[in-house]
């Protein structure tokens, strides 16, 4: 039963993932690709970590992932405001980032 349920959180995440990966390709500014970014790293391996943990069931190895899925909640939020910080106080535009937006200019 716990594989099962295992392998449908796989495929959960696995979907999030890609979903918003084309998701961050609509968007327009560097802002909203940065936190979209940060959300598909964030959920999509926790989900993809819990999937894996319940598949092989609590062992050392599903120990060491619990571990690994604690640091990325903690760091990759921080990394992601860290990066939009430094952006806007080097001045980065606010505006469109798409390369078409750069070809009118």
């Amino acid at each position: 039963m716990l594989v099962w349920l295992g392998n449908i959180i796989i495929v959960l995440g696995i979907c999030f993932m890609i979903f918003g990966a084309w998701g961050l390709f609509k968007l327009k500014d560097f802002y909203s690709r940065i936190l979209v970014a940060s959300k598909i790293d964030t959920v999509g391996v926790v989900s993809l970590i819990i999937g894996f943990a319940l598949r092989h069931g609590f062992s050392f190895f599903s120990s060491k992932l619990f571990l690994i899925m604690v640091i990325l909640l903690v760091l990759n939020p921080l990394v992601a405001h860290i990066l939009a910080r430094s952006a806007y106080i080097s001045g980065h535009d606010v505006g469109d980032d798409t390369p078409e937006s750069e070809a009118k200019e």
